[in-house]
């Protein structure tokens, strides 16, 4: 296994700890799942560069690298969701267009075909990372008491900015997904 696909599946690992840490008692979960994701979100970068750099990009890699974005975005999204940031709607919306697409590459996966990921879905992927990091940042100031004395930026950042971000983040999943589900639709009729 290369290092492009390590650092893949080490994405999974960071995951698994952001969604233990994130809700967690302990006096600075969310400062701590804030690093924890910003450095997941590294690996997705780091793990492209190195596998187009080093020509070691693999059919695991086309399959697990949005794999692994998929599971850390749809922990980050419904982990935020009980803390009220990310509306219950807008989770479920991030979560089911995943859903269909990896249902989509599972069943081109089953007949032979790779399906790599396109450059709108990384754009799509790319916001809502912006917009976990968003509001665990000002979950992160909130509970480092950088934002005491200062509600009044920190509520109009976290209703306004924060609406304005999934807004944008919910209709480039969209977009995106229905995109990819047109383009790639003749795998669903195929009998290979």
């Amino acid at each position: 296994m290369n290092w492009a696909n390590r650092l893949t599946l080490s994405r999974l690992g960071l995951t698994i700890l952001f969604t233990m840490v994130v809700n967690s008692e302990w006096r600075f979960a969310q400062t701590a799942a804030l690093l924890l994701f910003v450095v997941a979100g590294v690996t997705d970068f780091v793990d492209g560069e190195i596998a187009r750099r080093y020509q070691s990009i693999t059919d695991f890699g086309k399959l697990m690298d949005p794999l692994m974005d998929k599971i850390m975005i749809a922990a980050a999204f419904i982990t935020l969701v009980p803390l009220k940031a990310i509306p219950a709607w807008a989770a479920t919306i991030v979560v089911a267009r995943d859903f269909l697409i990896t249902g989509l590459r599972l069943l081109a996966s089953s007949k032979g075909m790779v399906l790599p990921a396109e450059s709108l879905g990384k754009h799509k992927t790319t916001w809502q990372i912006v917009t976990v990091v968003f509001f665990l940042s000002l979950l992160a100031m909130k509970e480092l008491h950088y934002a005491d004395g200062a509600t009044v930026w920190w509520t109009r950042a976290w209703n306004e900015g924060g609406t304005a971000l999934i807004w944008i983040t919910v209709a480039l999943t969209v977009y995106s997904g229905l995109g990819y589900a047109w383009k790639h639709w003749a795998v669903v009729g195929t009998d290979r």
